[in-house]
């Protein structure tokens, strides 16, 4: 389906401040050449938006327009998923683009729009028959998102982060998650990492525990990847557990294992991927680096240690120390 979503109208407010509900219109605007602009239109002078977040999760976004522009009612901010494929061809989410009073334009992202998960691509539709552009990236102020704590019992979390592309474009990293484990305070040890969060949408019950997946451990459907699970201490949604690191290096096979962190709130509940969201870094990889120890056994020396993956979920990687390891 060759369609895009456009959000009607939220003027100019602050994000978040109204819910909004998306409306399907089908397919984008239209090039300059079926307006009929031909070859005479002057190429289109550079973008710069500004980006303003909000305490519950909202985007607004002020866009200086060339001197002169007359923005018409089709003119949006337009979202498109980054990547390869159909869907990053095909899908895109249009906002409401108008005055904002003090000579820009403006287009807000509600917090109550749900963005698919996701890296994001940010255009302006001006309306006047060219094809939308890239914006480039201008002021941000993130500081609501920093230490963000939404209500424990929201029952789907959406964190939007913009960011700046290797071009120089901007962009926003979106999820969109529920239930969610935030992952807070991590202290580092010889024996072991422990992790101090918070659960979104769901409370902790009998049988709550932490699972250290093997990531490709399975090396045919029908197995089932190596599992270390260790027990949660918490009530309601705070949670703190240890993993130990001697199960993880008994299980090491060489190479660079990674056993990525998930938790079970109650015995049978569904697995809830352990991340850290909620503050206005949008990679933490190269941000919250955590040192990773060396760790004896019989057969040589391993390394372990926790980092966060480039989607900002917690994952411990297990690698030898020296050419002599050969495993536990």
């Amino acid at each position: 389906m060759n369609a895009s979503t456009q959000l009607p109208a939220t003027g100019a407010g602050p994000a978040g401040t109204e819910a909004v509900a998306p409306v399907l219109t089908g397919a984008p605007a239209p090039s300059a050449a079926e307006h009929g602009a031909g070859d005479a239109a002057p190429a289109a002078q550079p973008l710069r938006a500004d980006c303003i977040a909000d305490s519950a999760g909202g985007l607004t976004f002020d866009i200086t327009a060339p001197q002169g522009t007359r923005p018409v009612w089709s003119a949006a901010l337009v979202l498109r998923p980054r990547g390869d494929g159909d869907s990053a061809a095909h899908e895109e989410l249009r906002l409401p683009l108008g005055p904002n009073g003090s000579g820009r334009l403006r287009a807000v992202l509600p917090s109550t729009v749900a963005l698919p998960e996701g890296r994001w691509n940010v255009y302006a539709d001006l309306g006047d028959g060219r094809d939308p552009q890239r914006l480039l990236p201008g002021d941000n102020d993130l500081r609501p998102l920093v230490d963000r704590r939404p209500l424990a019992g929201i029952g789907r979390l959406g964190v939007r982060i913009p960011y700046t592309t290797r071009s120089g474009s901007l962009a926003l990293r979106s999820w969109l998650r529920g239930p969610h484990a935030e992952a807070a305070d991590i202290v580092v040890d010889a024996g072991g990492t422990t992790v101090t969060g918070r659960l979104y949408g769901a409370v902790l019950g009998p049988g709550a525990r932490a699972e250290a997946r093997l990531r490709g451990g399975a090396a045919e459907a029908d197995e089932v990847a190596p599992v270390v699970t260790v027990p949660l201490t918490g009530d309601g949604c705070e949670f703190t557990f240890t993993l130990p690191y001697v199960p993880l290096a008994e299980r090491w096979e060489g190479g660079d294992a990674r056993w990525d962190l998930w938790l079970r709130a109650a015995e049978g509940a569904e697995p809830v991927r352990i991340g850290r969201l909620l503050d206005d870094v949008p990679e933490k990889k190269a941000v919250f680096v955590h040192p990773a120890l060396p760790v004896g056994c019989s057969a040589g020396q391993l390394r372990i240690g926790p980092y966060y993956t480039l989607d900002n979920d917690l994952t411990i990687r297990v690698t030898d120390d020296g050419p002599d390891s050969t495993g536990c």
